[in-house]
């Protein structure tokens, strides 16, 4: 077994049985790994530079194969179910060894790296992969130690992802070849079956969710991050489509982190060294950053050149909608480095309500914010399908459901005493439809949504009147600069006034009804944060 680069005296990795591959390359350079790829013929370079590669059969997470370990460490404190799907240690065991067994005679890419840039709450990690590529994903995406760093180097949680490997589910006891399966006790992470590179992130950004608030009560968060000139610290919760991105990349304000963060005592940090942006449809006008982004040294998944060029066609969805590019933070201009906040002073839950009943901007007390923070809603439209005018109503726990160990009552009520202790202000934001549902009204223009965001930055929204919305009870503001008055109650946008208030009840209804898992579970003050519908309207 030849080992090659900057390797660790403190650990190797025959500790884990590895001992018979044919070459290790330690902590590789970008530049290394980008020859590496082409050399193996797995990627290809385009115009601007960026290694293009395919992630294989699956270009996306595969949430029914995402496993935990159940043991003594997490039979009691694990939110059992759908999302956390239980595994037995002794089948985690023998498949671990059958991987290790796969990997005789191949070249293995072994990365050391931390997860999380406050260094009193660092994971120090392992990746083991099989790919080059998805080693240059690991380089980008975690936070990279100076050279000086790895020789003492003792990861925390180790991965190993090797997407060749398939498991026999009979066997194995998986639901199928593919899998992802955390083990606390063991600190590991097995991947087989699956190229997709977003697995190894999410993996890491589940464990964190698991020790951050049991180990250290920092709350870990789904979330993008931003600094103004002040010091002043703002967090943007969003499913996809609500514009979280969007609005969080703001030239005024240095951005602390795209995606994964923790909210201490005294800071915000980012989990992440990079951001792992979709790049369907983009343009350099839509998202400048992100664009000029995708240079030598970022990796590209799943995307298509245009014919004939080495120009990557954005528009193309051929291989799948979730094409993506992973960069290290610092090929953005306007990155906070180390990627470190004070505590924030606004909170934004955004939300696409189709149904155009949501305020465009609105204030919730604790006990409404930890209520929308478990409920986590959004509405998507129906797109291109035919006959098909409904919006789709999505709800996920904490704007994060599929990475959530514990269950989300915890989170909440983390949140609900963060508020406390910081005086933060929340805010709900529609980006979705006003003057009626979808269909009938229009999506709040970006530039207002944009005005309304700065509005509550700059502190102009804290000396004007506000509104009761009846039915949701979110406090409305009667002015913003920048922003028609008229738009600011939804209610006003609506020609018919009395389909608002059924179509209010109507979502309401369905906040109700989504929430009654949660609610054994839910405190007197989260429970008074929900919706009330309206008799006889």
């Amino acid at each position: 077994m030849q080992q090659h680069g900057v390797k660790s005296n403190q650990s190797g990795i025959e500790e884990l049985g590895i001992k018979n591959a044919a070459n290790v390359y330690w902590n590789l350079s970008a530049p290394e790994l980008v020859e590496h790829t082409i050399n193996n013929k797995q990627g290809v370079l385009s115009s601007t530079g960026a290694l293009m590669c395919d992630t294989g059969k699956f270009t996306g997470r595969s949430p029914k194969d995402r496993f935990v370990v159940k043991d003594a460490e997490t039979e009691n404190t694990v939110w059992w179910g759908d999302i956390n799907i239980a595994f037995e240690p002794a089948k985690f065991d023998a498949l671990m060894e059958k991987m290790i067994a796969s990997l005789e005679g191949k070249d293995l890419y072994v990365r050391d790296a931390y997860a999380g840039a406050d260094p009193n709450y660092q994971l120090k990690l392992r990746v083991i992969n099989t790919m080059p590529w998805a080693n240059l994903f690991c380089h980008n995406m975690f936070l990279r130690p100076e050279v000086s760093e790895l020789a003492s180097f003792d990861p925390t949680f180790t991965i190993l992802q090797v997407p060749e490997f398939l498991a026999d589910p009979e066997v194995d006891g998986t639901r199928q070849s593919n899998f992802a399966i955390i083990n606390f006790t063991k600190k590991m992470i097995l991947i087989g079956g699956t190229g997709y590179t977003g697995e190894m992130k999410k993996g890491i950004f589940s464990v964190l969710n698991y020790l951050l608030p049991q180990k250290h009560d920092v709350l870990a968060m789904h979330c993008s991050a931003n600094i103004g000139k002040e010091g002043d610290t703002a967090i943007f919760f969003g499913l996809s489509g609500t514009g979280k991105t969007t609005l969080s990349a703001d030239p005024n304000r240095p951005l602390i982190g795209d995606d994964e963060h923790g909210w201490t005592s005294n800071s915000v940090f980012n989990f992440e060294g990079g951001c792992y942006a979709k790049v369907i449809d983009l343009t350099e006008e839509k998202e400048p950053q992100i664009w000029k982004a995708v240079k030598f040294g970022a990796l590209l998944e799943n995307t298509r050149f245009a014919e004939g060029t080495r120009n990557v066609d954005y528009k193309n969805s051929e291989v799948t909608e979730n094409t993506r590019v992973a960069y290290p933070i610092y090929h953005i201009d306007n990155a906070v480095e180390p990627s470190v906040g004070s505590i924030p002073k606004n909170i934004f839950f955004l939300t696409c309500d189709a149904y155009g009943v949501l305020p465009p901007i609105s204030k919730l007390e604790k006990g409404q914010a930890m209520y929308h923070f478990i409920s986590g809603y959004t509405a998507k439209v129906a797109g291109t399908e035919v006959g098909i005018t409904e919006p789709q109503r999505t709800f996920s726990a904490c704007f994060g459901a599929a990475f959530l160990p514990l269950h989300p009552t915890k989170y909440a009520e983390m949140l609900g005493k963060k508020m406390e202790e910081s005086n933060v202000n929340v805010w709900l934001v529609n980006t979705g439809w006003s003057g009626g549902s979808y269909g009938v009204g229009s999506r709040m223009k970006l530039s207002y949504t944009r005005a309304m965001i700065t509005a509550a930055l700059e502190g102009k929204l804290d000396n004007v009147n506000y509104e009761e919305q009846p039915i949701f009870g979110v406090k409305i503001p009667s002015e913003c600069p920048d922003v028609p008055t008229n738009i600011l109650n939804p209610k006003n946008t609506w020609e018919n006034k009395s389909e608002y208030d059924a179509t209010a009840n109507k979502l309401a209804s369905a906040f109700v009804a989504n929430f009654e898992k949660y609610a054994d579970y839910a405190n007197d003050e989260i429970m008074a944060g929900a919706p009330k519908a309206m008799a006889n309207s």
